[in-house]
């Protein structure tokens, strides 16, 4: 089996991926995340999946590489990370009521032959009508400031959801499990076997 390689630093990721129970390792991958100009967020996250498995391919010479990348979008506008308690407080404002909808762009690039497979897959969450109060209470038990839309699904942020709609919870974790199984498949690597 070649070797697999996340082109990541998230620890959610890793953990995401160690589901499979496949050896792998973790590389830093390196490229400009800035967003183009009038660029969507599936376009965003399809460049930046691929970018950054690229991006440590001329490294790794025989060997699948998982590239992924995601946004939340409230009302097709981009949302990232708040990373600090008062853009936070505007996100989670924002989303209450309404629905935000994550993309992932998920790459797995061979770099013997250069060849890549690269999808999205999308995960709406639909959030409750949320008081100020919850919020700021949500906030101060689980400082989520490093997460896209200012939740931790996994975590306490499930409270603030009506419902969750999408093929694969994973997904908003931002490493889409039963898409990358299909991709693994195609490069001959089944899990169950």
């Amino acid at each position: 089996m070649k070797d697999l390689i996340l082109a990541s630093t998230s620890v959610y990721r890793k953990t995401c991926l160690e589901k499979l129970g496949l050896p792998f390792s973790c590389d830093t991958p390196h490229c400009d995340e800035t967003p183009h100009n009038n660029e969507r967020a599936e376009q965003l996250v399809t460049r930046l999946a691929l970018k950054k498995a690229e991006s440590i391919a001329h490294k790794h010479h025989d060997a699948l590489i998982i590239g992924s990348d995601q946004v939340a979008c409230i009302e097709d506008e981009i949302i990232g990370k708040p990373l600090n308690h008062d853009t936070a407080i505007e996100q989670l404002s924002a989303a209450s009521g309404k629905t935000v909808r994550f993309y992932t762009g998920l790459c797995l690039f061979d770099s013997h032959d250069q060849s890549y497979q690269l999808e999205v897959e999308t995960f709406d969450v639909v959030f409750r009508k949320l008081s100020q109060q919850q919020i700021e209470g949500y906030l101060r038990k689980e400082q989520p400031y490093y997460c896209a839309g200012s939740f931790k699904s996994e975590g306490l942020g499930i409270c603030l959801f009506k419902r969750l709609q999408g093929r694969d919870p994973n997904t908003l974790v931002g490493l889409p499990l039963i898409l990358l199984s299909e991709m693994l498949r195609n490069k001959g690597i089944d899990a169950l076997v």
